[in-house]
């Protein structure tokens, strides 16, 4: 099956894809059991370029709660230059106070000395429950193992190290034509709940071949990361972790010049996969069996993105997309909080692309046509709000289950 699953994602014409396992030139990864997980499992990643020099940039939560990860990261990486992630899932280490900040610190030690390289071009990450100390000693003792396993093709070990109630990996590995030759561009990510991203999804790590200026990376990776884990919910929660890297080894020898056509390029690419993996953590939603996309035309900026996350938080629009249900009251309540006032709005909805609402109105339709438009495993629904501005936005979410509150009740226990 191709990575480019859903409909919503195209596939660039200058795009291949290559064995999801793939690293780009210059890299190599590698997982390992540590014993952090209680179910048991990789629990250890660890990510190497071996090309000094390497470009790389970066995107955290903007939750005002941040984990002693994040905090390491930004206040003792170069966060331009980083050359080395190491990363552990089951232990989010966050709320630890200074023993959480001293285990991220000895974890980002110990990952700089068994790949060689200097601690401010390491970035840290963790994954899992928040507010239980992390033994940094057992962390440390897995990635000396995980770098005695370090491979070209370990993207697959190192994907699966990340997860923790992730029900599937997610990665991929694409080869880009760009105008100066071929480089790869490869991606491994998790995240099933506690999703609404702020700048980043739960975990995401980017790596590419490329030659790139610190500054074009940076530029990519903002604009691409807008548009992809910025526009997904779960269940409208900002993580304490949030973690997006992009690390670009050079190793190819293909330059990317800014303001070039090897830079649209690239950002075309960049931008499909960083989309798709994002649909596939709205996907991956626990316990989520559909996923939907709001559409949001017209008004002015604020008021499009303030409906947009209305209607894909709202547990009423979630639960009549799990069970198929045309109910577009929901969506109706849904904009009418996020736009409260004393004037009766006059907004439009789609669903399927079939109109059942128009001008604030309930209109007529085909009852049939519109619960095969519900019954698919991807549902498009459309608000055009009233006014002259043409503001849009979109966001993707997964519908709400049974299973959601059976995983997240039982989540510690």
């Amino acid at each position: 099956m191709s990575f480019f699953a859903s409909r919503w994602v195209e596939s660039p014409g200058h795009v291949r894809e290559l064995a999801p396992t793939t690293l780009p030139e210059g890299f190599r990864a590698a997982g390992t059991v540590c014993g952090i997980k209680p179910s048991g499992g990789l629990d250890v990643g660890l990510l190497v370029s071996d090309t000094p020099g390497s470009a790389s940039a970066a995107r955290f939560t903007r939750s005002g709660v941040q984990a002693a990860p994040v905090l390491v990261c930004r206040e003792r990486c170069r966060l331009d230059a980083m050359r080395v992630v190491a990363v552990n899932s089951g232990n989010a280490n966050a709320a630890t106070g200074r023993a959480g900040l001293d285990a991220a610190l000895r974890m980002q030690d110990a990952a700089a000395a068994a790949a060689g390289v200097d601690a401010e071009l390491v970035a840290v990450a963790s994954t899992g429950v928040i507010g239980v100390a992390l033994d940094g000693a057992v962390v440390s003792r897995g990635l000396t193992s995980a770098a005695t396993a370090l491979r070209a093709d370990g993207g697959g070990e190192f994907a699966e190290a990340i997860r923790t109630t992730d029900a599937f990996s997610k990665l991929a590995a694409l080869e880009v034509e760009l105008p100066g030759g071929r480089v790869r561009l490869c991606a491994q990510a998790k995240g099933a709940g506690m999703i609404q991203p702020g700048l980043a999804t739960l975990l995401c790590f980017v790596e590419t071949d490329a030659v790139l200026e610190a500054s074009t990376a940076d530029l990519l990776l903002g604009v691409t990361c807008a548009r992809s884990f910025e526009r997904i919910s779960v269940d409208g929660q900002l993580s304490t972790n949030d973690t997006v890297l992009l690390l670009a080894s050079g190793a190819s020898g293909v330059t990317v010049e800014p303001e070039s056509d090897g830079e649209l390029r690239l950002g075309e690419a960049l931008d499909a996969l960083l989309r798709q993996l994002a649909l596939l953590v709205v996907k991956d939603g626990e316990g989520a069996t559909r996923v939907g996309r709001i559409e949001i035309r017209g008004g002015h900026l604020e008021a499009v993105e303030r409906v947009a996350r209305a209607v894909a938080n709202s547990p009423l629009v979630k639960a009549a997309l799990h069970g198929g249900d045309p109910n577009w009251g929901r969506i109706a309540q849904a904009v009418g909080m996020a736009l409260p006032g004393t004037a009766p709005l006059q907004f439009d909805i789609e669903i399927g692309g079939i109109a059942v609402c128009r001008e604030g109105t309930a209109v007529s339709y085909d009852a049939g046509a519109l619960a095969a438009a519900v019954a698919g495993e991807e549902v498009d629904y459309l608000v055009e709000l009233p006014g002259a501005g043409v503001a849009e936005s979109e966001c993707f979410f997964s519908d709400l289950s049974h299973d959601y509150v059976t995983i997240n009740s039982e989540y510690t226990t």
